[in-house]
């Protein structure tokens, strides 16, 4: 499983709110988080947040936003906005020593929740207390039509790596690939590539194929480490694409695996071997590319 440090994370977006508000905002927000404050006036602030704080991008500094992403293992708060971090921090500093009235608290926002609320409550799974007792929640998250909500838990996200066990990981991952999230904001990618991930994704590459239809070639970067005589012929397939990005796709999943048949095909190719170890080629430099495709 992926790691973050919440604690940490919950310091360093406590700095970036306070250089966000003045004065007076800053003890607004913490007058709503005391513990002798009643759960309706929180309700109340949580929901007005934006008409208070405005919707500006955050100014973040360049040692805050290295920091946040150690210890948010690639977390990036930079394209967000002032409101949806206040959100973030209020529901993250709220009062916990009661569990179960946090809990219900957070609960009771998600049920009531407008699309730019959910937005936010997502984006703070990894910054709530009992961070075990929100799973259920991340995968109601998962299962959502709303695709700002998925995005928020899918993208830029280091809870459900840490946390969803391999099913409801594997069905975060294939729901992002079916409504066409970045694979490559997906915090835990690699590390959490599995076996039956990558046996769906060859299944799920057939009936594209099958159908004629196309196929992001970055699905293959869940597959590379498990090749094996059932899905190298899917790689083979690719590397002999009239796309440049599939054959790109091939040499890199041949680059991720331990299998002597992919380790040979990329032998084959010394112009991308050389391209991937120069760093020219990597599931970074293709993602890029394919944002490009997608928008000719």
């Amino acid at each position: 499983m992926l790691t973050y440090q919440a604690e940490v994370l919950r310091t360093l977006i406590s700095d970036v709110i306070q250089q966000n508000l003045n004065a007076g905002l800053w003890q607004w927000m913490n007058e709503k988080i005391a513990p002798v404050g009643d759960i309706r006036q929180f309700n109340i602030a949580f929901v007005s947040v934006p008409r208070k704080t405005g919707k500006n991008i955050l100014r973040v500094t360049d040692e805050q936003n290295a920091a946040i992403r150690e210890a948010g293992a690639g977390l990036d708060i930079t394209s967000w906005t002032v409101d949806r971090l206040s959100r973030i921090w209020l529901v993250s500093s709220l009062h916990h020593k009661d569990e179960e009235k946090y809990f219900q608290t957070i609960e009771n926002l998600f049920l009531s929740a407008e699309v730019n609320e959910l937005v936010a409550l997502y984006s703070a799974l990894s910054v709530l207390h009992y961070p075990e007792r929100w799973t259920k929640r991340c995968a109601e998250g998962i299962r959502s039509s709303i695709g700002a909500a998925l995005n928020a838990v899918a993208c830029n996200n280091p809870y459900p790596a840490a946390y969803l066990d391999e099913p409801a990981w594997n069905q975060m991952v294939l729901k992002a690939i079916f409504t066409d999230n970045p694979l490559d904001e997906i915090i835990g990618i690699d590390e959490r590539a599995n076996a039956d991930l990558a046996k769906t994704l060859s299944d799920y590459a057939h009936e594209r194929w099958a159908a004629g239809r196309f196929l992001n070639p970055l699905v293959w970067r869940c597959v590379g480490k498990f090749i094996n005589t059932g899905i190298f012929p899917d790689i083979e397939k690719l590397a002999a694409s009239g796309h440049a990005y599939n054959r790109e796709a091939a040499a890199l999943a041949c680059r991720d695996s331990a299998y002597a048949p992919a380790q040979e095909l990329l032998n084959k190719n010394p112009n991308m071997k050389s391209a991937i170890a120069s760093g020219q080629l990597s599931w970074k430099a293709l993602a890029e590319k394919m944002k490009n495709y997608v928008l000719q």
